[in-house]
């Protein structure tokens, strides 16, 4: 626009810009000015009119300050010269919030802070993952500017974070509702998001840091069930072998009622005659009285 101006002038006031070199005979200056300017006007007008849009961006066009409707797709774009043309990226962006000074969007400790609903304080870590929806450019372009960062997405995940927090104990945040806490601020800051031509693609609640006796409290009751979970563990073996035991017992009386009821005079007579002959058939035998009362044989080695 700069080079159209100094063209345009240069056409207008090539007469009194060649009355300042009268030195100069048998040339028509204020021809060759007059043309000069003429090309340069031209050669602005041909380079305002196309813009380059890179890939992953999208082009918003203002005219003389009023910002336009339509936007510019990525690639190569034939546009009213007279266009000023500011890029917005539409790509994955992500803002996080962290207590690690180098981890977050700001440096230092940039973590939440808020009050559950037992009036302790929990620190969160969040990740935001958001992109901005392309036709909705002019209008973020128009109402809030290129710093929509700042003024969008840090206040609303904050402000939504500390609101929702206030309605969970700080024991449930860190364990059994803490994806029901995600899933709620999430729907919260989508809402939000797209009212103001944002879309959340993802929020990751990072890391979620409980007052120091809080997370000794836990840490003692997580100890304790360790505890009566191994105390379960042995009662439960130990009954085991009880009844390992009870039913060992029971085989061995079966047996022995078994026994007795079957034995008979002439079994064990038949028993004692065979060990009495296997006594007898041993080297280390010397005198074995076989039989009983009267009736007993005296079988030596000799």
């Amino acid at each position: 626009m700069i080079l159209f101006v100094a063209g345009l002038l240069l056409f207008i006031f090539s007469k009194s810009i060649a009355a300042l070199f009268p030195f100069i005979r048998n040339v028509n200056i204020p021809q060759i000015i007059r043309f000069g300017g003429l090309a340069i006007a031209l050669v602005s007008i041909a380079n305002s009119s196309i813009k380059q849009i890179e890939a992953g961006q999208v082009g918003v066009q203002t005219l003389f300050g009023k910002v336009q409707p339509g936007i510019l797709e990525s690639g190569l774009n034939a546009i009213n010269p007279f266009m000023e043309v500011n890029s917005m990226d539409i790509k994955t962006q992500n803002y996080t919030m962290s207590a690690v000074p180098t981890e977050g969007a700001k440096s230092g400790d940039d973590a939440i802070r808020a009050l559950s609903a037992d009036g302790l304080e929990v620190v969160l870590d969040l990740t935001i993952l958001y992109s901005v929806i392309p036709h909705e450019a002019p209008r973020i372009f128009r109402e809030i500017g290129l710093d929509y960062r700042d003024l969008v997405v840090r206040p609303i995940a904050r402000t939504r974070i500390r609101d929702n927090a206030v309605y969970y104990d700080a024991v449930d945040l860190y364990s059994k509702k803490r994806d029901e806490f995600q899933t709620k601020i999430s729907d919260g800051i989508q809402k939000d998001f797209k009212d103001r031509g944002l879309v959340l693609e993802q929020l990751l609640v990072r890391n979620i840091t409980l007052p120091a006796s809080v997370k000794a409290a836990i840490e003692s009751k997580i100890n304790a069930e360790q505890d009566a979970q191994k105390m379960q563990f042995v009662l439960q073996k130990e009954k085991q072998e009880a009844d390992r035991k009870r039913v060992e017992a029971q085989g061995i009386a079966d047996y022995q009622r078994i026994i007795n009821s079957e034995l008979s005079d002439r079994l064990l007579q038949y028993e004692t005659i065979k060990a009495q002959k296997e006594i007898a058939l041993s080297p280390n035998a010397k005198v074995i009285i076989m039989g009983k009362g009267n009736g007993q044989v005296l079988i030596g080695d000799k």
